[in-house]
């Protein structure tokens, strides 16, 4: 790493000492975009920039200037504070399945908190979830019975996607474009989970 002189701009895991900064590499700059949960396009707007000096700057292609370095490092550190993460915005306890749950108690679930899907969990594991609109299939291809005594693996389809609970919340809505819910795991169990709801509840 180069050392510039700076006016102490706190990088993480970089130190600052003596009025010194040590120069980021490309890919820390690159670990730090994404773990900020930002878009080269974003960071470029942002600092002022185009988004190809942005991705040569990542792939070490170009040696920039060190005052450019500090506008994208300025932009990296006000972004990892300013942007709520999974954590931040998360539900928990999480309403779930079993795999083994009746889909009449599944039903049952759903009408008791209101909602329309539930992740199906075992042992602190996500693998799979319910919908109405699954439920309304099978009963539509005379899968499920008047008992409805069937299990949820009988109509249960693919889970939620997963994220840590240090995602920024810009890739959470974009994954929330496409799918009911987030699932926030921590240590390989599930601790949260995250709809669109949340989402805007935050901007209130």
């Amino acid at each position: 790493m180069r050392i510039i002189s700076s006016k102490g701009i706190l990088f993480s895991g970089i130190i600052t000492y003596n009025n010194n900064m040590q120069i980021p590499t490309s890919g820390e700059i690159r670990e730090k975009r994404i773990k900020a949960g930002m878009t080269q396009s974003a960071v470029a707007i942002q600092a002022g920039f185009s988004q190809s000096m942005i991705a040569r700057i990542e792939a070490g292609t170009v040696d920039p200037r060190a005052s450019t370095l500090r506008r994208i490092v300025a932009v990296l550190n006000e972004s990892e504070t300013s942007y709520p993460s999974a954590d931040d915005i998360m539900t928990r306890p999480v309403i779930s399945i079993s795999p083994e749950e009746s889909i009449k108690n599944t039903v049952d679930v759903m009408e008791k908190y209101g909602i329309s899907q539930v992740p199906v969990i075992k042992n602190g594991v996500p693998i799979g979830c319910v919908s109405e609109s699954a439920i309304i299939g099978a009963m539509e291809n005379e899968m499920i019975h008047h008992s409805m005594k069937n299990t949820v693996t009988d109509i249960m389809e693919e889970g939620f996607p997963t994220v840590s609970p240090s995602e920024k919340i810009e890739p959470i809505v974009h994954s929330l474009q496409n799918h009911h819910a987030v699932l926030v795991m921590d240590k390989g169990k599930v601790v949260g989970v995250i709809t669109k709801h949340d989402c805007i509840r935050r901007l209130s």
